[in-house]
């Protein structure tokens, strides 16, 4: 399936913390699920600042932000899987000999759209703010419309790509991400530890 910038804006405002009833053969699914695990760890991140908060506390919330950006990560790399099949870009053998490559994929393209809706989302909140005086207010008004002209500007870049695309003259190819932090055989912090659980058996 093709994807817009309208549609991708249009499934992030109607987000809900549910899990996508999209299949998971559809690129909707995998858009869906970066909004969820990024707007999750948005809210992860704000807890994990807490100046309160016991050392416990954060650092469960240390574990909660790696297994939610490892989550979000895999969401894109899927939606490059699915895109690149509807753009017939799968196989290398059938670019255009001379198509630009594309420095950034639609995936993390989107990934980005979903970050600046979720900036927009806060910053519209504190334009509505009562306890706040009025030079709160306009600086948050100002950095808004400054948000949404970056959030509409690659919206424009993100149609532009798949038109490209599909039409021969650009394309992208998926980055594995290999995230070794949550991963024990690669992180060096969790191999010492399993050499010293090992060396103690």
């Amino acid at each position: 399936m093709m994807i817009s910038f309208a549609q991708v804006h249009a499934l992030h405002a109607a987000f809900s913390t549910v899990a996508s009833a999209a299949p998971a053969t559809h690129v909707a699914h995998w858009i869906e699920t970066n909004h969820r695990f990024n707007t999750l760890l948005w809210d992860e991140e704000d807890l994990a600042r807490r100046t309160k908060a016991t050392d416990a506390e954060i650092a469960a919330n240390k574990r909660a932000i790696d297994g939610y950006n490892q989550a979000r990560n895999d969401a894109v790399e899927r939606m490059d899987e699915i895109l690149l099949v509807a753009l017939n870009l799968a196989d290398v053998s059938q670019h255009t000999p001379d198509a630009q490559l594309s420095s950034e994929t639609a995936g993390a393209m989107i990934d980005r759209l979903s970050i600046l809706a979720l900036k927009i989302r806060a910053r519209t909140t504190q334009t509505q703010r009562t306890d706040a005086d009025a030079a709160h207010i306009a600086s948050a008004t100002q950095k808004l419309a400054q948000l949404k002209r970056q959030h509409a500007d690659l919206g424009g870049c993100f149609d532009t790509l798949i038109k490209n695309c599909a039409e021969g003259t650009r394309v992208f190819k998926i980055y594995r991400q290999f995230k070794m932090y949550n991963d024990p055989r690669y992180n060096p912090a969790l191999v010492a530890e399993l050499v010293a659980e090992n060396k103690g058996a």
